[in-house]
């Protein structure tokens, strides 16, 4: 425990210091009005590096077990788990990112819908429902060069259609060639395609719903484990000093280290394939 404290001294210590600069910049560009407290900004600066390296929290939360235990291993086990946690955590950020993309997809054909309605033309409508909509990423500056000079915008879209999440552009410059080549109405193409992408979108908010109770089971009987070790320290078997310092007990722990992380990934991938179909 006291080694615990001493890390997140010195990390909060560290963060003040590099917060010094900046206190110095504001104060100097700024006169001064409106620089928050130098704790203030310190407490902030930890906050926002914690939520970006939330991986390395398992560092101080096995230090706190292997002081608890009496041993190396669990601080040994939380090293390695941080490449695997940080992999699980971008993992979940491309998931959130694509599904961001898709809602701005959608938001994309209903602001042109809107445009298209007011009376401009096809390309005028364009330019500014992406600039209300960033959706396109890199591939909006090649979108708008397209759609300002005259450009193949179909195929401009094609390419930003393959960015994860971004497959709806895809039937945007379906609806876009159809509508230059034949003369149909991009507008009505476009509301029954953002009709479409908005039904599947609810679809797949409707599945995770469902799915929420699984992955709450899951994560129940993930923790059983650590109920039962609760348990017997609170009935003074002292499980901790067993599981670490007796051979019987670190085969026991590595054991059902094992079959908990098969399980896991078990109900894990059952479930991933629910959310896929």
């Amino acid at each position: 425990m006291c080694a615990a404290a001493v890390c997140a001294g010195a990390a909060v210590w560290l963060v003040a210091g590099q917060d010094q600069g900046l206190r110095r910049a504001r104060l100097l560009f700024a006169g001064g009005a409106g620089v928050p407290a130098p704790s203030r900004l310190s407490w902030e600066r930890l906050l926002v590096g914690v939520r970006q390296r939330r991986e390395w929290l398992c560092v101080p939360a096995t230090l706190v077990l292997a002081v608890l235990a009496g041993s190396v291993l669990p601080l040994i086990a939380g090293a390695l788990a941080v490449p695997l946690v940080r992999r699980r955590l971008q993992a979940g950020e491309r998931r959130k990112e694509a599904e961001r993309r898709a809602a701005g997809v959608i938001a994309l054909c209903a602001a042109v819908v809107g445009e298209l309605r007011a009376g401009l033309q096809p390309g005028q409508a364009l330019l500014p429902a992406v600039r209300s909509t960033p959706v396109l990423g890199g591939a909006e500056a090649a979108v708008l060069a397209a759609a300002r000079f005259g450009g193949d915008v179909p195929q401009a879209l094609r390419e930003a259609a393959r960015q994860p999440g971004a497959d709806g552009l895809a039937g945007v410059a379906a609806c876009w060639r159809v509508a230059v080549d034949g003369g149909a109405g991009l507008a009505a193409g476009l509301d029954r395609l953002e009709a479409a992408l908005r039904a599947e979108q609810d679809q797949r908010e409707d599945l995770r719903a469902q799915l929420a109770g699984a992955w709450s089971t899951i994560v129940l009987l993930a923790l059983l484990p650590v109920a039962g070790l609760a348990m017997g320290a609170a009935l003074g078997a002292d499980p901790l000093t067993v599981l670490f310092h007796t051979p019987a007990g670190i085969a026991c722990l590595v054991i059902g280290g094992l079959l908990e992380a098969a399980g896991l990934c078990w109900a894990a991938r059952i479930v991933r394939a629910g959310e896929e179909a």
